[in-house]
C-alpha cells in the first residue's frame, strides 16, 4: 500500500510534533506542584499545534493509557477531563483532533512497544519536536530512544513541564549534551524555522 492509500501525507521538512502524555488524569505523585507548570506547557503545545497545522508538520500524540488496556482515544480522553481540575483543563487546551495521530504507550518510551517506529517513517519524518508531560521520565526517555533512531531533535524548554525546575533543567541539559538537542523556548525559536533548517 502507498503512503497515499494510506491517507498519510508526507511531513513537511521531513518533521513532526510529538505531544505526549499532554492528555493526563494527573493521579501520581508531584502532580499538584506540576500543575503550574504543565498548564504553561499545555498553552505552548496549543501554540505549536496550530503552526504545525499551518505548516503541514503532521501533530502525534504519544499517550499513557491509565490503565485502560482496551481503550481507544476518546475514552482516554474522557477518562483524564473527570479525574482533577488540572486534567480537564489540560484536556481543554491540548486534547487530540480528529485528524492528530494517537498512540497508546504502556512504558515511559513513546517507541517502547508501540507503532511509532513505523508511523513516522511513514510519514517521511526525519525530525522530531518532543513536548508534554513530563520532562524529566517519558520526554526524556523518549527523547532517548529517537536519538538512537537517528532523529533530529527538538524539545521547546517551555513545552515540557516537570515537577520541579530542577529536574526539567537537568533533563533538558541531558538532551542538548548527550543527543544533540535543541532546547531553546518557543520565544526564541520559531518552529517555521526549526522546520526549515537544514537538518
Amino acid at each position: 500500500m502507498t503512503d497515499a492509500q494510506d491517507g498519510l501525507r508526507p511531513a513537511t521538512g521531513h518533521a513532526a510534533l510529538l505531544i505526549i502524555d499532554i492528555v493526563n488524569d494527573m493521579s501520581f505523585e508531584g502532580a499538584e506542584g506540576m500543575a503550574a507548570d504543565a498548564v504553561k506547557a499545555a498553552q505552548t503545545v496549543a501554540r505549536l499545534r496550530a503552526q504545525a497545522d499551518a505548516l503541514g508538520v503532521p501533530v502525534v500524540y504519544v499517550n499513557d493509557n491509565y490503565g485502560l488496556w482496551h481503550s481507544e482515544r476518546s475514552k482516554i480522553v474522557d477518562h483524564c477531563r473527570r479525574r482533577s481540575e488540572i486534567a480537564r483543563r489540560l484536556a481543554e487546551l491540548a486534547a487530540p483532533r480528529d485528524g492528530d495521530y494517537f498512540v497508546i504507550k504502556p512504558q515511559v518510551s513513546g517507541f517502547y512497544a508501540t507503532n511509532l517506529s513505523v508511523l513516522l517513517p511513514k510519514l517521511g519524518v526525519q525530525r522530531l519536536v518532543l513536548t508534554g508531560i513530563a520532562a524529566d521520565i517519558c520526554v526524556l526517555f523518549t527523547a532517548a530512544d529517537a536519538h538512537m533512531r537517528d532523529y533530529d531533535l527538538w524539545a521547546p524548554a517551555d513545552a515540557v513541564a516537570s515537577g520541579c525546575a530542577e529536574h526539567k533543567d537537568w533533563a533538558l541539559q541531558i538532551m542538548a549534551k548527550s543527543m544533540a538537542a535543541e532546547i531553546r523556548p518557543t520565544t526564541e525559536l520559531a518552529l517555521q524555522a526549526w522546520v526549515e533548517a537544514k537538518p
